[in-house]
């Protein structure tokens, strides 16, 4: 009796669990947590099994049996007993097959799909084998809601038959096929198409079974289009997955797959949502298997037409023109994901196919009378020009004469689209965009802005406007300064005006953004400016306080300091402090301000560019600053997992994004504040960089802070930043003394060097190899323990392993039958990442020999192998480049050490020195001037081996040509330093005047110092070849060093300079000498020669 009460009351706990109340729903969701494990599943099955309960009570009892097998399997289930265990898969398997409601016993399939999910063991055993016997029988079985069961249970669950799966394989298909030919019911059919598409989506990476399997999908495609008619996009969503994961399954049947969805995508019969989804099979193909696509252009040019029809679907609205609020664009309209389709298939396809079949389209749209169709000619053309960039720049003057004459079309709209085609024409082509075609886009975009009468269309032109300017060489943007200025000034109090009187403001946020544009292109010649804006936009920070105007005042606050960064601290310092007291003013409000308050971003940036400016004298507002920017560094975005069937709950408008993880399973996290956060920790990495000891307060609360976000993989900005931070961090720190340096040190060692091992990002991971090697080259000898070197041994023999394994793997892709030149432009995209990483490995090891010299030779031979792989005479150029770089580093800092390894490195650094490539010969001509002058005796013979090798190199007709240039100068360094270090290795005499000759070096300036060292020892040792009889060749040395000096190739701080100033003062004291010494010097040089006797 007891247990029936318990069960009653357990009911309505289950009522109140979808109570809309949510405090009812709180206290319940809190008491039915405290349910032990064991009694909620004999409870829920109770429940599900209860014939009398209420439909909806059952329903909520099989998602929550179903959600906790699903996430607390490991905690509650090995635990029962085994009759309890037996009594739990008996239940499931008697209720599917007596359950009358048709919703219910789906989700008991669901439960049991999940139940044998979490019983295949680790070596693929199915603990369940009655689960696959009924599968068997229901699928034979004459009952069409066994079969159904069956196939929902198989689709929901394709790995059903585990290690299994092989020996069952013929069955499985045979199953498959019998019920997509079930002719009595179309939604076993159905059912079947998903099913099958599950278990190739499950078998993904089995080329044999995909082939096994081809002949499943003509049955796939013909239930794609039945289902689409009964109103069910569930197969056209299962062919999106399969061309997004498995595209190769479609290729046996690609024609007809894009036939298919060609169809579909026209029928206006057909919901939007579904033409979208059979057009995203084809735009997803063009991603994913692109190269394959190619083969079928006539489909896709079919396709373009489709997405271009689907753009013109636009309503027509009065208001459109007069909104002051800009609403997101409605991402199901036809028209938007028309736009996002033709971007998607431009890049995906490359514009050398899509523009010839897109462009006659749109001149034809751009002539029709219906605005419509302009508006989409417009539109498309913005969407292909990432993609078709190549094509499109060939032709880019006839378009852009084409786009400018719509800035005065009759309709409103169609003006906002030209205005939208040139700000992204502005982006996808800057800067030749701006350099052709300055004169006649500033005056359109300047005539546009004065459309009174239409806001919208008045601010999409002053953003346009923000486009151009942001990527405008400055010498292009001066003579128009005034002309701008006086135009976004007039504008300016037209719409503060309309501010204070109607309370619009769209235009006015705009407006602010482009003087800000404006001011950080032009810099210090927007000085003359100044005044005329300053006084206006510190009165908007000053009122705007209202909410709907906080992101008018956050660009304001970002325009003032974008001015002040502009002009520079001496004009900006008057209003500097009157800024920053307005600034910690919304500062101290802050703790009022929402969390998705957009004035937060700008003020955090502008924060930073006040550092910028103020320098030093910013440390005094640090105590005021921190709190918030910690604070916003901190955020914990929101994210879950969650299986499937829960992702339907959730939409992704409310700011969440999903990750699929396979096998039913996503990962979701809300967006927001992830932005905020990133620009936050740049900003930290800001002050690090700017303020250094003056930071030095915050060191450790910022290094707890960035250390764990190393691992923060929901954004890559803000992983950058912490890698950015960790060398800063500890310059910061260095004012504290040794030991506090240390324990900094100490709490981010392991997470870097962890984090080069697990970072998935090359772009992520090249930011936090350069920091960690920046980090051992500040902290020096014994900054790394045994442990660490072990770990970095490891990781770093594993990225110089993956460097080959990806190079084996492009050559395996070049043999592919869909190989074409656009892979091969992928793969070279690929190539030169994996390069970039090769130079991070390199960087690392150049710390590691820089700090330790040879006492981690020992450790280095791990990796000697793979180094000498790198510079076999068969690898790419990039691979011997860095793999000569590192050897250099060796002999640089572990020598007369580095000797032992010269028989695996010296006959191919040598041969080097005459390589087809700069880069090679580079290296290996570095390599023999650390010989001269660190490697000590045993390299004399290879010194003097080099020395007729490079003066070849350095006399070849086309050295001093711009890709040879820097080679031919390392080979000219080289030779003085082995005369300099080495002179029994070289005639010197026969030499020295060539290489008098060959000075100065004007491109390498670490290079250039050390033949100025060189110079300076001959002249004060007085040696004869330098000086010539009677000082001859002085006035050749006057212009050896005023070249230098003008070309800035020696720097005031490098000892050598005042070494160059002593010589030349000494000539100045014997007067006809000087003369003649300087007369031979045009202006340009003599200006460098005073400037060299002012300085040094």
């Amino acid at each position: 009796m007891a247990e029936q009460q318990q069960q009653q009351q357990f009911y309505l706990l289950l009522g109140n669990l979808m109570s809309p109340d949510n405090n009812v729903r709180k206290q319940s969701e809190e008491a039915y947590d405290t349910i032990v494990g064991q009694t909620k599943i004999t409870f829920l099955l109770q429940a599900i099994r209860d014939v009398s309960a209420a439909e909806e009570v059952k329903q909520m009892a099989a998602v929550l049996l179903r959600r906790l097998l699903s996430s607390s399997f490991e905690e509650i289930y090995p635990g029962l007993t085994l009759e309890m265990q037996t009594v739990i898969k008996t239940e499931l398997l008697t209720s599917i097959q007596t359950e009358t409601s048709p919703n219910i016993r789906k989700k008991v399939c669901d439960i049991a799909a999940e139940l044998t999910r979490n019983l295949i063991d680790d070596d693929g055993n199915n603990q369940w084998p009655e689960v696959l016997k009924f599968l068997f029988d229901s699928v034979n079985s004459d009952s069409v809601n066994l079969r159904e069961s069956a196939l929902h249970i198989f689709w929901n669950f394709p790995g059903i038959f585990g290690n299994q799966q092989q020996h069952y394989m013929e069955v499985i298909k045979r199953m498959l096929v019998q019920c997509m030919q079930d002719q009595d019911n179309p939604h076993i059919r159905t059912l079947a198409a998903r099913a099958a598409s599950a278990f190739v989506l499950s078998n993904e990476g089995n080329t044999a079974l995909l082939k096994h399997f081809s002949d499943l999908l003509p049955g796939i495609l013909q239930a794609v289009n039945e289902s689409c008619y009964q109103s069910d996009d569930s197969v056209l969503k299962s062919l999106v997955e399969i061309a997004d994961t498995a595209p190769k399954y479609l290729r046996p049947n690609l024609e007809a797959t894009l036939q298919l969805c060609l169809k579909l995508c026209a029928d206006s019969n057909l919901t939007n949502m579904q033409r979208q989804l059979a057009l995203e099979v084809i735009v997803t193909l063009s991603e994913t298997a692109a190269a394959m696509l190619r083969k079928h252009t006539a489909i896709v040019a079919l396709s373009v037409p489709q997405m271009l029809a689907m753009m013109v679907d636009l309503e027509d609205d009065e208001e459109w023109s007069m909104a002051d609020e800009l609403e997101d664009d409605d991402f199901d309209s036809n028209a938007v994901a028309g736009e996002s389709a033709l971007d998607r298939i431009a890049c995906g396809l490359g514009g050398k196919i899509i523009l010839p079949m897109i462009k006659q389209h749109i001149m034809t749209m751009l002539q029709n009378p219906d605005w419509k169709y302009r508006h989409a000619g417009l539109m498309a053309l913005s969407a292909i020009g990432e993609g078709c960039h190549q094509q499109m720049e060939a032709i880019l003057q006839e378009i852009v004469s084409f786009v400018l004459i719509f800035c005065s079309d009759p309709h409103p709209r169609v003006r906002y689209a030209a205005c939208n085609a040139i700000g992204q024409m502005a982006t996808d082509f800057a800067p030749t965009f701006q350099k052709k075609f300055h004169d006649k886009v500033i005056s359109a975009l300047l005539q546009t802005m004065e459309d009174q009468s239409n806001p919208r269309v008045q601010a999409h032109a002053a953003a346009a406007l923000i486009n151009f300017t942001e990527d405008c060489p400055k010498s292009l943007l001066i003579p128009y300064l005034d002309s701008l200025v006086q135009h976004l000034h007039v504008i300016m109090v037209a719409k503060l005006q309309e501010l204070i009187q109607k309370g619009t403001k769209l235009v006015l946020e705009q407006v602010v953004t482009s003087i800000a544009s404006v001011a950080d292109t032009a810099e210090e010649k927007f000085v003359p400016y100044y005044d005329l804006f300053m006084p206006s936009l510190k009165h908007i920070v000053e009122n705007a306080v209202q909410k709907e105007l906080r992101l008018l005042r956050g660009k304001t606050i970002e325009c003032i300091s974008l001015i002040g960064l502009a002009v520079g601290k001496e004009k900006f310092m008057p209003d500097a402090s009157a800024v920053m007291q307005l600034l910690l003013k919304t500062q101290t409000d802050f703790n009022d301000l929402e969390d998705d308050d957009p004035q937060i971003s700008y003020m955090i940036s502008a924060w930073a560019r006040m550092c910028k400016i103020l320098g030093k004298e910013f440390q005094q507002y640090l105590p005021v600053v921190m709190g918030p920017l910690m604070k916003t560094a901190s955020i914990k975005p929101e994210v879950a997992l969650l299986d499937t069937q829960d992702m339907e709950s959730i939409s992704e408008d409310d700011g969440w994004e999903f990750v699929n993880l396979g096998d039913q399973q996503s990962f979701g996290i809300k967006t927001a504040g992830l932005e905020e956060k990133a620009t936050a920790c740049q900003m930290l990495v800001c002050y690090a960089k700017e303020l250094k000891e003056g930071f030095v307060e915050y060191t450790e609360q910022v290094v707890k802070l960035m250390v764990p976000l190393l691992k923060f993989y929901f954004h890559d900005g803000v992983r950058v930043a912490a890698a950015e931070s960790m060398p800063l961090l500890l310059e910061c720190a260095r004012v504290r003394g040794p030991e506090y340096l240390t324990q900094m040190w100490h709490f981010m060692c392991d997470a870097l060097i962890k984090s080069i091992g697990t970072e998935p990002d090359s772009d992520v991971l090249s930011e936090i190899m350069h920091s960690f090697a920046k980090c051992i080259e500040l902290m020096g000898d014994g900054c790394l323990n045994n442990e660490h070197f072990e770990e970095l041994g490891g990781i770093l023999k594993g990225k110089l392993e993956e460097h080959f394994k990806n190079q084996e793997l492009r050559h395996t892709k070049r043999q592919d039958e869909d190989y074409d030149e656009q892979v091969e432009e992928s793969l070279q995209d690929e190539d030169e990442n994996d390069v970039y990483i090769l130079t991070k490995v390199s960087d690392i090891l150049h710390s590691v020999f820089s700090s330790y010299k040879e006492k981690v030779l020992p450790w280095f031979e791990q990796l000697l192998q793979l180094i000498v792989q790198l510079i076999c005479p068969s690898r790419p150029w990039a691979d011997r480049q860095w793999g000569l770089c590192i050897f250099d580093d060796v002999v640089e800092h572990c020598s007369p050490a580095s000797f032992k390894y010269a028989e695996v490195f010296l006959q191919p650094m040598l041969q080097s020195l005459c390589d087809t490539s700069p880069e090679v010969r580079q290296a290996a001509a570095y390599g023999v001037g650390v010989m001269a002058q660190y490697g000590g005796e045993l390299y004399r013979p290879f010194c003097t081996e080099a020395i007729p090798l490079m003066v070849r190199v350095i006399q070849s007709a086309d050295s001093r040509v711009k890709e040879n240039v820097n080679a031919t100068e390392n080979c000219i360094s080289a030779v003085g330093k082995v005369m300099r270090f080495r002179p029994e290795c070289v005639n010197v005499n026969e030499i020295l005047p060539h290489w008098l000759n060959w000075l100065p070096l004007l491109e390498d300036k670490e290079e250039a110092v050390h033949t100025f060292d060189f110079l300076c020892d001959l002249i004060e040792s007085n040696n004869p070849i330098v000086l010539g009889p009677d000082n001859a060749n002085l006035p050749r040395v006057f212009l050896i060093i005023a070249d230098g000096v003008a070309n800035e190739s020696v720097k005031t701080e490098d000892a050598c300079s005042k070494r160059m100033a002593d010589v030349i003062r000494q000539v100045q004291g014997s007067g006809g000498l000087w003369t003649q010494c300087v007369s031979t010097l045009n202006e340009t040089q003599q200006k460098a020669i005073q400037e060299l006797l002012n300085t040094a």
